[in-house]
């Protein structure tokens, strides 16, 4: 069935319903001349007389009695339908798919998330922790949570979560050993423990601060890994120097003797990226989501 075909059976019927051109005209906010035009229309293509007219009177016709008892249901059905959809138009509801590196939990996603699946009990959300760039075009993530390097071009982002603050750690048995670094440069002379983006090969650059402002080194890696625990485990067994987050690594430098090195000298990591495809044609429970990351609330 045509476009124009199904109008014209929804015209039909409101005339039908209501009793005439005028009546049914102000019910679908168009003119009567238009409606009578769309009858006529709807009558020539079918080949059959639907409405006997007069002065002062439409009537249905036998054969258009019969039609309308058929058609009357099915355009309820519909009506009743959009209703729906405007309905739910109103509610938050479906399921938000959302991508995330591990480090992001325990951060402030963990947290976030909770208090959203709370906040918004119709909406189911799916949450799958990894490192690796999201395609949001194909892969049929709503959102993805990543650092600025990992953004998906073309699409949109707001900052997430806390800035977050680096720490730079070493066991007392190899800072003994290969000593103890005093400038950002040394650390080209150590070993270097060295999160790695995922299995594309890319490295966390090691960010600094110095007179001219933040900068970023590269030291060459013994070891590399993509868990912030494991680069921790290996400086414990005095591998190298690891560049991790301060939170993860404060129990450690507490309980299992690790050092901080270079403290004055390192510069903070800045918050994540909500990255999402479309403002236009977001979802009521993205923008829900959305909105509720930027308040910018954390577990700390």
């Amino acid at each position: 069935m045509s476009r124009s075909s199904f109008g014209d059976i929804r015209v039909f019927v409101e005339v039908a319903r209501r009793g005439g051109f005028r009546a049914a005209a102000e019910h679908l906010h168009q003119a009567p001349a238009s409606v009578s035009e769309a009858i006529q229309r709807f009558e020539d293509r079918l080949g059959v007389r639907l409405f006997e007219r007069s002065t002062r009177s439409v009537a249905l016709t036998p054969i258009g009695e019969r039609f309308y008892a058929r058609s009357l249901p099915a355009i309820a059905e519909l009506e009743g339908a959009m209703r729906d959809l405007d309905d739910q138009k109103d509610q938050i509801t479906g399921t938000l798919r959302l991508s995330a590196p591990y480090s992001a939990g325990p951060f402030f996603l963990d947290d976030l998330v909770a208090r959203f699946a709370a906040a918004y009990p119709a909406v189911d959300v799916e949450l799958i922790y990894d490192d690796k760039k999201v395609d949001l075009l194909t892969s049929g993530i709503d959102a993805a949570i990543r650092s600025n390097t990992l953004l998906h071009p073309d699409t949109h982002a707001v900052a997430v979560g806390p800035e977050l603050s680096m720490s730079i750690v070493a066991s007392q048995a190899y800072l003994a050993t290969k000593g103890v670094p005093q400038q950002p440069r040394d650390i080209l002379d150590h070993d270097a423990i060295c999160y790695a983006f995922g299995a594309g090969g890319h490295h966390a650059p090691w960010g600094f601060t110095g007179p001219d402002g933040p900068f970023t080194m590269q030291p060459k890696p013994r070891l590399v890994a993509n868990d912030m625990r494991s680069l921790l485990h290996y400086a414990r067994h005095g591998l190298g120097l690891a560049y991790v987050y301060a939170e993860i690594a404060a129990p450690y430098v507490t309980n299992d003797g690790l050092v901080e090195v270079l403290g004055e000298h390192l510069s903070s990591l800045p918050r994540y990226s909500l990255n999402y495809r479309s403002k236009r044609h977001m979802t009521r429970r993205l923008r829900a989501f959305v909105d509720m990351a930027k308040e910018g609330k954390t577990i700390y």
